[in-house]
C-alpha cells in the first residue's frame, strides 16, 4: 500500500494535487522515518514478542491507510503525517521482527530458502492483491464512470481492510511454546554500548550493509517502471503500464522461492553477485530498448528485472548467517543494516523527482535506471569482496 505510486503515480499527483518533487519528498520523509525507526526497531525485537510487534504494525498501517484514503482534499501536511505514520508502523514494530523470527527458525544451511519463502510468499500476495487492484480499477474507471480519484481512493480502502483483518488475526493467535521460549532466551538484557561495539568491529557488516544497499536499489527502481513505459517514447495507458508492471511482481514469488533454493546448493554470494550484476545489464537495456519500437523486447527486459530484483531481496537477509553476530543481539544487528542498507529510501525518492522534473519525458528516467546499473553493478562487486574475505578468514 505503501508504494502504490509504482502503479497509480500519475493519479497521485492528480488526487493530491501535488507534483512529483512533492511526491519525492513524501516519500523521502518516509525513507527518513525509516531510518530513524530501524535501530530501536532492532532493539524492541531483542526484547518483545515479534507477535505482537507486528500486530500492531498491521493495524496501526491499516488504520493510516483508511485516513489517507477517506480524506478529503487532504492538505501536504496531512500527507505527510500519513507517511511519517507509516514509516513508523512498518519501520519502528515490523521490519526487525520478521528478519529476527525467520533467522532464528531455519537452520545454517537453510537460509536462502527461508527467506526466499518470506519474500516470495510477501510477492505472492502482493501481485495478488496488486492485480485485483488494477482490475478493480480499470472496471470502476471503464464501467462504472468513477473518476481515476475516486477509483484510487477505493483500491486504498482495499488495502487497509486486508491489513487491519491479518492484523487482529495475528494478535488473537498465540506464540508456539518453543518460539515464546526463544524470546525469553533472547531477551536478555545488555549494555546498549557494548553491543553496538562489537557489532562495528564486525568487517563482514559493513561489506553485508554495502549489498544491501546496493540491492535495494533495485526495489526502488522498479516503482518507477510503470511511469516510465507511460511516457511519450512508449506511451502506454495507466492500466497497460500498470498490468505489464503488475506482471513484473509475480517475479517475486519465482525470484524469492527460487533464488533461494539455488543460493543454498550454490552459495548465497554466488547467486547475489550474478544476479546483481545481470540487473546492471538489464537496466541498461530498458533505458536503450524502447528506441527499436519493440514492445515485446520491454516487456521481457520489465520481467528479467523483476525475476532478477526479487532473488536479490529473497536472498540478501540470508548472508547474515554468514557474519557471525551472537544470536542475543541479533535484532540489534538487523537494525544496524536496515539503517544503512534502505538509506535509499531518504534520498533516492528525491533524485527521482529531480531528475524527472529537471530531464521531462524519457530522459529523466533513463538517467535514474542508468545510475542504478551502476550502483547494482557494485553491489556485485561486494559480494565478490565477502566472498574472499569469508575465504581468508577460514584460510586463516
Amino acid at each position: 500500500m505503501l508504494y502504490l505510486r509504482q502503479f497509480y503515480q500519475d493519479t497521485m499527483l492528480d488526487l493530491f494535487q501535488i507534483t512529483r518533487t512533492q511526491l519525492g519528498y513524501l516519500y523521502s520523509a518516509l525513507g527518513t522515518t525509516f531510518l530513524v525507526c530501524y535501530l530501536p526497531s532492532g532493539w524492541l525485537a531483542d526484547r518483545l514478542p515479534p507477535r505482537w510487534l507486528i500486530g500492531f504494525s498491521l493495524v496501526g498501517t491499516g488504520a493510516l491507510g483508511f485516513w489517507y484514503s477517506n480524506a478529503s482534499a487532504p492538505s501536504y501536511a496531512t500527507l505527510m503525517a500519513i507517511f511519517c505514520g507509516w514509516g513508523v508502523t512498518t519501520g519502528l514494530t515490523f521490519w526487525a521482527s520478521v528478519i529476527k523470527r525467520v533467522k532464528t527458525i531455519a537452520r545454517p544451511s537453510e537460509q536462502g530458502r527461508f527467506f526466499g519463502f518470506l519474500d516470495g510468499g510477501r510477492g505472492l500476495i502482493e501481485a495478488l492483491l496488486a492485480t485485483a487492484s488494477l482490475a478493480l480499477f480499470a472496471w470502476l474507471v471503464d464501467t462504472r464512470g468513477v473518476s481515476h480519484g475516486g477509483a484510487f481512493r477505493q483500491v486504498v480502502t482495499g488495502y487497509s481492510t486486508v491489513c487491519i483483518a491479518l492484523g487482529a488475526l495475528l494478535l488473537f493467535v498465540k506464540d508456539t511454546v518453543g518460539a515464546a521460549a526463544h524470546d525469553a532466551v533472547t531477551a536478555e538484557k545488555g549494555h546498549l554500548g557494548r553491543d553496538l561495539l562489537t557489532l562495528a568491529r564486525n568487517r563482514r557488516l559493513w561489506v553485508f550493509a554495502l549489498i544491501v544497499f546496493c540491492g535495494y536499489h533495485l526495489s526502488w527502481a522498479t516503482y518507477s517502471i510503470s511511469p516510465y513505459l507511460q511516457q511519450k517514447g512508449v506511451g502506454m495507458s495507466i492500466v497497460a503500464a500498470g498490468f505489464i508492471a503488475s506482471l513484473k511482481l509475480w517475479m517475486r514469488p519465482i525470484g524469492g522461492i527460487g533464488g533461494g533454493f539455488v543460493g543454498d546448493r550454490i552459495g548465497t554470494l554466488n547467486v547475489l553477485g550474478g544476479a546483481l550484476f545481470c540487473a546492471a545489464l538489464a537496466f541498461v537495456g530498458l533505458i536503450a530498448f524502447p528506441s527499436l519500437n519493440q514492445i515485446a523486447l520491454l516487456v521481457g527486459v520489465v520481467i528479467v528485472i523483476g525475476l532478477l530484483t526479487y532473488a536479490v531481496r529473497g536472498l540478501y537477509w540470508s548472508v547474515l548467517e554468514r557474519c557471525d553476530v551472537p544470536a542475543r543481539i541479533t535484532g540489534l544487528a538487523i537494525g544496524i543494516i536496515s539503517l544503512l542498507g534502505y538509506s535509499p529510501d531518504v534520498f533516492l525518492p528525491l533524485l527521482n523527482g529531480w531528475l524527472t522534473t529537471a530531464y521531462p519525458g524519457m530522459r529523466g528516467y533513463q538517467l535514474y535506471f542508468g545510475y542504478v546499473a551502476c550502483v547494482s553493478a557494485l553491489g556485485g562487486g561486494a559480494c565478490l569482496l565477502l566472498k574472499g574475505m569469508l575465504k581468508e578468514e577460514h584460510a586463516g
